[in-house]
């Protein structure tokens, strides 16, 4: 009950912030409507489906859950400077319970945010189906990626380092190293390689493929981002422990 409480009270911090509600529901739209407006401009002649829905809405959807590795980084990191946090620490709940009762809101937000890339998606020619619907699952495990990144770096960093790494670093590394703005195979050579090695890359493939409807496709992307998040998320549980034990001794 109590890790529910306290989700609800971040849920009202996050919604509180104008900023955070721009880039977790309206930044993937601009991007989304903004690869809509470069592929209505490749001619058809060119048989160039780089920017089509089917690949960008997809995309698009996993890269908006980066953000929330800002969100959940910054909200632990200022509670930890203010004495909000510490009179929490003499509750009984544990290292556990304040890490989920961060990341809720933000998989709930997450769900939101992808069901409202897919339905602008749809405005502009992607067929809606029980695929997206499982597109939407698949995102999950990726914003618990995010998430637990940013609560690991709010363990263990000050708000504006938080702000620095999460921010501008995570994003770029996470847009560029997807594939999201520019097709890895066009790139190839170590980049790629580089690319295939880290998550974010096979959450949006992941999600193609559920989209696409390539069942078989799903799972060897999908297992190496639940992979990735359960190690950082495990990592953020250990680092938050460490800072409440320090703190109650």
């Amino acid at each position: 009950m109590k890790m529910f409480l306290f989700a609800k009270r971040n849920t009202k911090e996050i919604l509180r912030d104008p900023i955070n509600l721009f880039f977790g529901l309206g930044f993937p739209l601009v991007l989304l409507f903004m690869f809509n407006i470069i592929d209505s401009a490749i001619p058809a002649e060119a048989n160039n489906a780089m920017f089509s829905i089917e690949k960008t809405a997809p995309g698009v959807a996993a890269f908006g859950t980066a953000f929330f590795a800002l969100f959940s980084g910054m909200l632990l990191a200022k509670d930890r400077t203010t004495s909000f946090l510490m009179r929490l620490f003499a509750s009984p709940m544990t290292a556990r319970d304040f890490i989920f009762g961060y990341s809720l809101p933000l998989l709930a937000m997450a769900a939101i945010q992808g069901s409202i890339t897919f339905l602008a998606a749809a405005l502009i020619g992607l067929p809606l189906s029980v695929n997206t619907l499982l597109a939407i699952l698949i995102l999950l495990p990726t914003a618990i990626l995010f998430v637990g990144m940013g609560l690991l770096c709010g363990s263990l960093l000050n708000d504006k380092a938080v702000g620095g790494i999460c921010g501008a670093l995570l994003t770029n590394i996470a847009g560029w190293f997807s594939g999201v703005w520019i097709p890895l195979d066009l790139i190839g050579g170590v980049f790629k390689q580089v690319a295939n090695v880290l998550p974010f890359y096979h959450g949006v493939e992941a999600a193609k493929a559920a989209v696409s409807g390539n069942f078989t496709g799903i799972m060897p992307h999908f297992a190496i981002v639940l992979a990735y998040a359960a190690v950082f998320y495990a990592l953020a549980v250990f680092a938050f422990r460490r800072k409440m034990l320090g703190h109650q001794a």
